[in-house]
């Protein structure tokens, strides 16, 4: 099979990948070509190349969003079957009315830069952008509700987790990455006033595509929304909160942002129509300080909520440590003591090994019983010990409700339970730990505290949104781009797409 001249590999590469299925879009994609045999594309089709120094069909690959989700929906055509049959409905009868929900994933890799040959080392960055088919469902030509007939078992795998588009840029160069990103979205936005018209089950259907950007971390939202960076004062990217309001209520907020409120605040930033003083004006769009560049939907990131809460456990622990509620200002020494302390103990109970930086692992076995058990040991007094095991085991309770994919169904009492629990835990956090949160509460604290109920309540599901199956795919990247890649960057891209 390997040793085949390239052109019969070429020919049943073009067979695998997108683009081998004919379909048509009523009314015609705007400025979308009607073709549908195109395979990968370049990114920056239609840039003129003149980015930077590196040659511009080096940067990114991608392919085209209509032509992708085809596939995709190919790649389902026996689910999508099988679930008419069994929900009844009779094959002829269901050919229009099908939507399908689409979620949408976007992140930033660090260094993937070749780890052999000499010369420089650059700082190469990539940026993955990826979508998932979460569920298709059929409103039949006589009924009132929608019938689910296919629903993604495994919404944070990577197998269900399809590129769309890969590139060489750092997700903090803004201009670089919209640069990219801009022809997806002007696609995406031309797919929303259309509808998709392709073969299932030897039949022509009709689809509608519902895209909800939910697999995206702080950094890329506030990027994509216009939003300021993550250390602002508007601490939350779901509601208008500023940092010291958050600390103070923790708990009572509604999720107030959108993309289209965005949007105005941003024209108002722009305009300035009350001629306000630099501070006024922020304060009234709430640091919306950039044009929104892709609308997201507003939610809460299970994968970085667990790293960011993690780390704030982390934090207390030293604390606790150092009985800091009863020092004025401890030196740098004597916190780099009760660290290397807390890093001692953990290393010899938990056998968890100090991280540079907290990860997704770390996270998950500090955030547990045993751990807070190991840490209790070094706490000297009895009371503030049996607060941080109540601090914990409400905690325990409440991390299942954003992780399920379905929460109603696999913890219905953590979730009945949520609000009074994130109450108390927001009680204990005012009281005995006030030295921490006088005025300050991190991001993601914030979020798991005032904003889950309300979310799980609109989607059903923060855990299913997440962007875990794109993280894991990033390191199918990396392990691609190292082993199977022809060495040649036009060629590495497209064989990491594939």
């Amino acid at each position: 099979q390997i040793f085949q001249p390239l052109h019969t590999l070429r020919a049943a590469e073009k067979e695998l990948l997108p683009g081998f299925h004919q379909f048509e879009w009523q009314p015609a994609l705007k400025n979308v070509s009607a073709s549908y045999s195109v395979g990968i594309i370049n990114g920056l089709s239609g840039w003129a190349s003149s980015v930077d120094d590196s040659p511009a069909d080096t940067i990114t690959r991608r392919f085209r969003y209509d032509v992708a989700l085809v596939s995709a929906l190919k790649d389902l055509e026996e689910d999508i079957m099988e679930g008419l049959r069994e929900s009844g409905m009779e094959d002829s009868a269901c050919t229009s009315g099908f939507s399908v929900m689409i979620k949408e994933c976007c992140d930033g890799m660090g260094d993937v830069s070749e780890k052999h040959g000499g010369g420089p080392v650059v700082p190469e960055k990539a940026v993955r952008f990826s979508f998932t088919v979460m569920s298709v469902s059929v409103l039949a030509d006589d009924k009132v509700e929608e019938v689910t007939i296919f629903t993604e078992p495994k919404p944070n795998s990577e197998l269900s987790c399809k590129p769309l588009c890969l590139m060489f840029v750092d997700e903090s160069d803004h201009e670089t990455l919209t640069a990219v990103l801009g022809p997806i979205v002007a696609e995406r936005n031309a797919m929303k006033e259309s509808r998709l018209i392709l073969s299932i089950g030897g039949l022509p259907r009709s689809f509608r595509f519902h895209f909800r950007g939910t697999g995206y971390d702080e950094k890329m939202v506030r990027e994509m929304e216009g939003l300021e960076a993550s250390g602002s004062t508007y601490i939350c990217t779901l509601c208008d909160s500023s940092r010291a309001e958050a600390s103070q209520n923790m708990v009572l907020h509604s999720v107030t942002r959108s993309h289209e409120e965005n949007l105005e605040r941003y024209e108002i930033w722009r305009t300035n129509p009350f001629s306000e003083s630099a501070e006024e004006l922020r304060d009234r769009v709430k640091g919306v300080s950039a044009k929104p560049f892709m609308e997201t939907q507003p939610t809460l990131d299970a994968l970085h909520c667990d790293i960011g809460n993690a780390t704030e456990f982390y934090k207390i622990f030293q604390d606790e440590i150092g009985e800091v509620y009863q020092k004025v200002n401890p030196s740098r020494e004597e916190r780099r003591s009760w660290r290397a302390a807390l890093d001692k103990q953990l290393r010899k109970k938990m056998k968890l090994k100090p991280v540079m930086r907290m990860n997704g692992n770390y996270a998950r076995r500090l955030m547990t019983q045993e751990a807070v058990d190991a840490v209790c040991e070094l706490v000297p007094s009895e009371e503030r010990r049996e607060t941080l095991r109540e601090l914990m085991r409400l905690y325990l309770q409440m991390k299942p409700v954003w992780r399920a994919t379905c929460p109603a169904k696999e913890c219905p009492d953590q979730l009945c339970r949520y609000s009074f629990n994130s109450q108390r835990f927001a009680d204990l956090l005012s009281s005995t730990f006030k030295y921490r949160y006088n005025g300050k509460i991190t991001n993601y604290l914030h979020k798991t505290l005032a904003h889950v109920p309300e979310i799980i309540e609109r989607d059903g599901s923060i855990g299913a949104w997440a962007s875990e199956g794109n993280e894991s795919a990033n390191k199918l990247f990396r392990r691609f781009r190292k082993m199977n890649a022809r060495q040649s960057k036009a060629f590495e891209l497209e064989d990491v797409l594939k």
